[in-house]
């Protein structure tokens, strides 16, 4: 994956509003214009830019001369590239880009994605802006549902139950539903006048949450009917859950489970000596909430204290990362029946009959990576009070709601993420909302996004490089000396059977298939805490359909408007979305040497992602499977750990602290594979045509390619930032993305003429493909 962690559990759905270890915005209070034109003053210069490189007018020359004028500021052309090339591309970055508030850093990628948010807020706020469809439209002739939620329809009293709760399906275009969401979500004069009631309602039907309660009894806390009513509103705590391609069988859908997450970012912020100051602000950011909602304070600070305790020992007896690298030692799988009888204390029959809405029958396959935290998590339980069980479990939901609610829960987790992320000021409130509709109706907003910005000569020219980098990786297979015939037959069969996504899947452009995805989620345009209740259960729901059934690997679930791009090792399958498909990556009339070293690189990264220190463990089809050899597996074992320690050596100096290059080798294989693959695919493409050059920038094409290269990775980031990154993130710093992969590459050597043993040529180099 291009630009954010993956983790273990493929195709793994996340909280509605889990969202600031990638987005991070929330709002400030202003009044937004409700139409947004390019020429808005909250519209930076440089998102004008964008805009400028996005117009379809544009001529060649125009688009050309502009993206050399970027590019030239961004540098520090009194560097000399083959002492420090990053600052060379990018020493003049933060002089445009200072981090804004609302961020704990900022960089290319940031910039786009606002450049996206932009566009994606017009076509929201659009009172014309339509789906377009390919398909004929739905019918309409039909009566309206009693329940069906028109602008001008009255809202109905009390909401929770007779339109969340109603079974009849809502028929609403899935275009309406993601305005109306978006309108929801921007109303904070309701989401202020109804305060915390709409939470306080649920929390009551969860059968009260001890910490607001004097009276809380006891005996009547059924522990596995609250987790699995958490589960429904798709959150996992405790334990996760979720269906997914058995990672041995990648064409069958089963359960799996493992081991919890933490409210905060990773098990070393509750175990490191050095993070006493997040434990602390964290203990604050619950003692506000619970406050706010009322709790008595004579009880709230002993419950408080008792929650913070037990998240630490749950922290203790999750396994460390670097534990569970090896996907073969942690897999297990068995029958529900197995399982039930392997924790006979956790009724795991009950609880999955309840997630499931159905009976599920006890030789249902599940896989588990956790079997020992399953026991150890047991035992922590039968030492813990029933109350402080229950707090925990309703703190961690609590914490997932606090997004749906007023201003004052904003101020309070505004408070905890500037010492987390040292972000300034909660982002703008609009922003916040486009990132709910994209994340959560991706799809329907994908549709409008399309059709009024996507090129479809950006798909194709993708679709050709995507074909010219993977005849370049299987050149790079036959010419490795390490490999044996074996492995590289096998590693070139999976190349072949790469499955590519670009752009967008054909459901957004089919109106009963779109409506379809979307048929029981009910949006009304003023209730913005219900409709993400109502996503929520259609995740959950949506998802456990899924149990036994075959794996679609022609189906994707990303939305289209992103900047991102991702590899599945379960489907073997490299996705590109739309929104990647824009400048600093790819623009049609750039020189060639700069898509290349833009979206060529990123397509090289994805390839390689399918041969790095776990991708290579999965086959053709997706399969976790031993197809190596053992001689061409300790090669390559010898290989990745020169990047390893290569990586290790760096240190970043925001906060004086080296990286980690186990954590982050995966990334970096495919960084350096991805740029070396993506250089040899333009040299090819090169013997047969001419390339453009920049107007006032005074390098040749190949030296073009490596500064686009450099220049997607330029950014600045904040101390707290810099230190959660280095703690939770697999990738590394993109200065080191720069440096390490460059340090690497005889190519970018020879392009700027830098001589052997210079600190970007160094005598000794790491490579893996």
């Amino acid at each position: 994956m291009l630009a954010f962690a993956k983790k273990l559990k493929t195709g793994k759905r996340y909280d509605l509003d889990d969202l600031h270890l990638k987005h991070k915005k929330p709002h400030h209070q202003s009044k937004i214009p409700h139409e947004l034109n390019t020429h808005s003053p909250e519209v930076t210069t440089e998102a004008q830019e964008q805009f400028n490189l996005l117009d379809i007018n544009s001529s060649p020359e125009d688009v050309r001369r502009n993206q050399g004028t970027r590019m030239l500021k961004y540098m520090d052309t009194t560097e000399d590239p083959c002492r420090d090339f990053y600052q060379y591309a990018c020493g003049n970055w933060h002089k445009y880009h200072p981090i804004p508030a609302d961020h704990g850093g900022f960089d290319t990628f940031e910039m786009l994605r606002e450049n996206l948010d932009f566009q994606l807020r017009r076509l929201l706020e659009s009172e014309t802006a339509e789906g377009a469809y390919n398909d004929r439209p739905i019918s309409t002739d039909r009566p309206l549902e009693t329940n069906e939620l028109l602008p001008n329809h009255p809202m109905p009293t009390p909401y929770f139950e007779e339109v969340l709760r109603n079974p009849k399906t809502e028929y609403l275009d899935p275009i309406k539903k993601a305005k109306f969401l978006y309108k929801s979500c921007m109303k904070e004069d309701i989401i202020n006048q109804r305060g915390a009631k709409p939470l306080l309602h649920l929390l009551s039907e969860l059968r009260g949450w001890p910490i607001l309660e004097k009276n809380w009894d006891a005996s009547n806390f059924d522990f596995i009917w609250l987790v699995a009513q958490l589960r429904l509103y798709n959150n996992d705590i405790l334990i996760s859950e979720w269906i997914g391609p058995d990672i041995k069988n990648s064409d069958e859908y089963v359960i799996q489970i493992d081991q919890t997450s933490l409210g905060l970012p990773s098990r070393d912020y509750f175990l490191s000596e050095t993070s006493r100051e997040y434990i602390e602000a964290y203990h604050q950011f619950l003692l506000d909430i619970v406050y706010i909602l009322g709790a008595p304070e004579d009880t709230a600070v002993d419950d408080v204290k008792d929650i913070i305790d037990f998240e630490i020992k749950l922290a203790m007896i999750t396994a460390d990362p670097e534990e569970r690298r090896n996907l073969t030692n942690i897999y297990a799988r068995l029958t529900l029946g197995e399982l039930q009888a392997y924790v006979p204390q956790f009724d795991w029959l009950k609880y999955f009959d309840v997630v499931a809405e159905r009976e599920v029958p006890i030789s249902t396959p599940i896989v588990c990576y956790c079997m020992g935290y399953l026991q150890e998590l047991i035992n922590l339980l039968s030492k813990t009070p029933s109350r402080t069980i229950a707090n925990y479990l309703l703190w961690r939901f609590v914490r997932h709601r606090v997004n749906n609610l007023d201003e004052r829960f904003q101020n309070a987790k505004q408070k905890f993420y500037h010492l987390l992320f040292g972000r300034e000021a909660s982002p703008p409130r609009w922003q916040f909302c486009v990132a709910q509709v994209n994340s959560n109706l991706g799809m329907a907003l994908g549709n409008l996004f399309v059709n009024a910005h996507f090129d479809e000569k950006s798909k194709n020219d993708t679709i050709l490089m995507t074909k010219q980098l993977e005849d370049a990786f299987k050149e790079i297979l036959v010419f490795s000396d390490w490999l044996d015939d074996v492995t590289k037959t096998i590693a070139i069969a999976k190349v072949d059977a790469m499955r590519l996504r670009i752009g967008y899947p054909d459901i957004i452009l089919n109106r009963n298939m779109l409506t379809d995805r979307y048929k029981d989620i009910k949006i009304h345009p003023h209730y913005y805490f219900e409709n993400s209740l109502s996503i929520l259960m259609h995740l959950t729901r949506n998802e456990h359909v899924k149990i036994g059934k075959i794996v679609d690997k022609n189906m994707w679930n990303t939305a289209p408007a992103i900047v991102n791009a991702y590899y599945s090792r379960n489907k073997n399958q490299i996705m590109f979305p739309a929104g990647i498909l824009q400048p600093p990556f790819y623009h049609q009339y750039f020189p060639r040497a700069l898509n290349f070293g833009g979206i060529g690189v990123v397509i090289g990264h994805e390839i390689t992602h399918g041969f790095d220190d776990k991708g290579r463990l999965f086959d053709k089809d997706g399969n976790l499977n031993t197809w190596w050899t053992e001689e061409a597996t300790e090669k390559f074992r010898n290989k990745a750990k020169c990047i390893v320690e290569q990586y290790n050596s760096f240190v970043v100096p925001e906060v004086n602290t080296p990286l980690d290059g186990l954590t982050t080798q995966g990334e970096n294989i495919a960084d350096n594979g991805g740029l070396k693959q993506a250089y040899k695919a333009y040299l090819e493409w090169l013997e047969r045509y001419n390339d453009h050059e920049l107007p006032d920038l005074p390098l040749h094409s190949k030296q073009l390619f490596f500064l686009n290269f450099a220049q997607v990775w330029c950014g600045t980031s904040r101390p707290e930032a810099a230190k959660n990154r280095l703690k939770t993130a697999v990738h590394s710093p993109g200065r080191f993305r720069v440096i390490g992969t460059l340090r690497n590459s005889l190519d970018f050597a020879n392009a700027f003429q830098c001589p052997p043993g210079c600190p970007m040529n160094p005598i000794n180099k790491c490579t893996v493909w």
